[in-house]
C-alpha cells in the first residue's frame, strides 16, 4: 500500500513539474533568445526589436552603385562568421560579372558578430573587406531574429546608393544562384521594370500558432489568420524602385522577426502583389538531391546542402549540353 502511495505522489510531482515547465515555455520571453544565422537556437544574447530604424553601416566602402552602375546587385545575406561560404560564391556564381552583356555585383550583407570572439571576428572581417571589398555591415546585432533588421537595412543601402541600377536579388547563402538564367528572365519583354518581385510566392500562407514552432506568432502580434502574399527569403528579385517604397511604408506596419512575412505586410499596404515566376521549377526551396542537368539548366536559385555540393552544381551548369 505504501509503495503504492508512493508511486502515486511520484506521478503527481512529476505532472506538476511537466505543466510548471510547460507553463514557463508559455511564458517565456522568446525575445531574449537570439540565434546566428549558421546554428541552432544557441546564441543567448540581447535581441533589438526588428527594425527601429536607429542602425548605422560600419562597413560600406564598396565601389558597386558608386563607381559602377550595375544592371543587377546581388546581395547574399551570410553570417558573420561564414567565410568559407562568402569565399565559396567568390569563386562560382558570384564571380560572374558580365551576363548577357549586362554587368552584375555581389555583395554580401551583415551584421555584428557576437559572443567572446566578436572583437577578433569584426577585425578578421575588416581584413577580409579590404581584400575584397563586398562587405555591407550594419551596427545590429547579426542574429536569427535580427533578419527584419538585416533585410531593412539591405533595402535602406539600395535605396541610398543604387537609384542607377535596374534590379536586386536578395540570396541566402547556402544557395545556387544561376545568374545566367536571372538576367535572361529580368531580359524578357515580359518581366516588368517597376513594381516588380518574384520568387517562390507563398500564397494563403497560415499564421502558426504552436507555441513550440519556431515560426510561432500570437494573436495579439498578428491577428490574421493568414500572411499576405511574400517571396520566401531564399532568394527573391525586385525591381530598383520598389526598396525606397518599401522603407516609406514601413512605419505604418507593425515589424515582425519572420522577415519574408513582414515583407509581404509592406507590400500590401503599398498595394502591390508578389509576381509568380514564369517557371515553379525556377525557385526551389527544398530539391531532391542530387538535381539534373536538366533542373539545372532551368533553375534560377536552389538550395543545396554544403559548398562541395553548390559547387558541384555551378560547375555542371556551366558545361556545354546541360539542357532538357
Amino acid at each position: 500500500m505504501e509503495n503504492g502511495r508512493r508511486h502515486v505522489r511520484h506521478v503527481s510531482i512529476g505532472i506538476l513539474g511537466a505543466a510548471a515547465i510547460f507553463f514557463l515555455y508559455l511564458n517565456w520571453d522568446w525575445t531574449s533568445v537570439s540565434r546566428t544565422s549558421s546554428a541552432p537556437w544557441s546564441d543567448p544574447g540581447p535581441y533589438h526589436v526588428a527594425y527601429p530604424r536607429n542602425y548605422k553601416y560600419i562597413m560600406d566602402d564598396t565601389p558597386t552603385c558608386r563607381t559602377k552602375t550595375p544592371f543587377l546587385v546581388l546581395m547574399v545575406h551570410v553570417a558573420t562568421g561564414d567565410v568559407a561560404a562568402r569565399d565559396a560564391i567568390r569563386k562560382t556564381w558570384g564571380s560572374e560579372k558580365l551576363v548577357l552583356g549586362r554587368p552584375v555585383e555581389t555583395l554580401f550583407v551583415l551584421g555584428l558578430p557576437g559572443g567572446a570572439e566578436a572583437e577578433r571576428q569584426q577585425e578578421e572581417l575588416r581584413r577580409e573587406n579590404l581584400r575584397h571589398r563586398d562587405l555591407v555591415q550594419s551596427d545590429f546585432r547579426d542574429s536569427y531574429r535580427n533578419l527584419t533588421i538585416k533585410t531593412m537595412m539591405m533595402l535602406e543601402w539600395l535605396a541610398a546608393h543604387c537609384g542607377q541600377a535596374s534590379y536586386a536579388m536578395k540570396i541566402d547563402s547556402d544557395v545556387l544562384l544561376r545568374v545566367h538564367n536571372v538576367v535572361r528572365l529580368l531580359l524578357d519583354p515580359g518581366t516588368a521594370k517597376r513594381d516588380y518581385l518574384t520568387g517562390l510566392v507563398w500564397w494563403h500562407s497560415p499564421v502558426l500558432r504552436n507555441p513550440f514552432n519556431k515560426f510561432y506568432m500570437p494573436r495579439d502580434v498578428v491577428a490574421e489568420p493568414e500572411y499576405p502574399p511574400y517571396p520566401l527569403g531564399m532568394a527573391y528579385l525586385m525591381s530598383l524602385d520598389l526598396p525606397a517604397k518599401i522603407l516609406a511604408v514601413s512605419p505604418a506596419v507593425k515589424p515582425i522577426f519572420i522577415e519574408d512575412a513582414y515583407l509581404g505586410f509592406c507590400l500590401r499596404r503599398l498595394g502591390i502583389a508578389p509576381t509568380d515566376p514564369p517557371e515553379a521549377t525556377m525557385f526551389i526551396v527544398d530539391p531532391e538531391h542530387p538535381l539534373s542537368g536538366c533542373s539545372l539548366s532551368r533553375v534560377i536559385a536552389v538550395t543545396t546542402t554544403s559548398i562541395p555540393q553548390m559547387t558541384r552544381y555551378w560547375q555542371s551548369g556551366r558545361q556545354p549540353g546541360a539542357r532538357c
